[in-house]
């Protein structure tokens, strides 16, 4: 009788750890399915965030390169014009513009990706066709401001083409509409002097 008790209790212990066994085997097992399946799901969305991130920096890169070109019209525009006041104003408008690009590139690098160093081939060809333009008028002051007018507009455009996008972060929807209004106010101003000159 013994015997068949110790049996018993061999049998029943056997089993317990039989029982713990698989129940360990079976949590290793769906912690396992879990991991690989939360893993999975991670990729996923770190795809997404990424690419998301990479749309966004590559629309304010291509702001980015079209605050370098207007900084730089701005800055010939200055070199081109005689009167002390128009001389002024366009070193404002190349600061902004400056600014702009800095602000720009913070948030682009915040975003995990490169920014841009340099203007457009667009960019230096509006210039130099600026340059040409007022090489062979009368009124050098008025066709530099007409011609700054143009390129102002052209940015404006772009901006608000980019706003029209409801997927920007809040951080950037507001620092696209601060410069988009500053670069209207521009616009403003330039055509006030352009009545002026003409």
């Amino acid at each position: 009788m013994l015997f068949l008790l110790m049996n018993l209790k061999v049998f029943k212990l056997t089993t317990i750890i039989l029982d713990l066994k698989l129940s360990i085997r079976y949590t290793i097992y769906a912690d396992v399915k879990q991991y690989t399946s939360l893993k999975k799901l991670l990729k996923f969305k770190m795809q997404k965030i990424m690419s998301y991130s990479e749309e966004i920096s590559k629309k304010l890169n291509e702001l980015l390169v079209k605050n370098y070109d207007a900084e730089k019209g701005y800055i010939d525009a200055m070199n081109n014009v005689e009167s002390p006041n128009l001389k002024m104003f366009f070193k404002r408008r190349a600061t902004e513009r400056s600014q702009f690009a800095k602000e720009l590139r913070t948030e682009i690098l915040q975003y995990g990706e490169i920014p841009e160093n340099s203007g457009s081939l667009k960019g230096t060809m509006h210039r130099n066709w600026m340059k040409l333009k007022s090489t062979f008028t009368s009124n050098n002051e008025e066709v530099v401001l007409e011609e700054a007018i143009r390129g102002e507009k052209a940015s404006l455009e772009e901006y608000k083409d980019i706003l029209k996008e409801s997927n920007l972060p809040p951080s950037i929807d507001s620092l696209l509409i601060k410069h988009k209004n500053a670069i209207q106010a521009a616009i403003n101003t330039e055509k006030v002097h352009e009545e002026l000159v003409s």
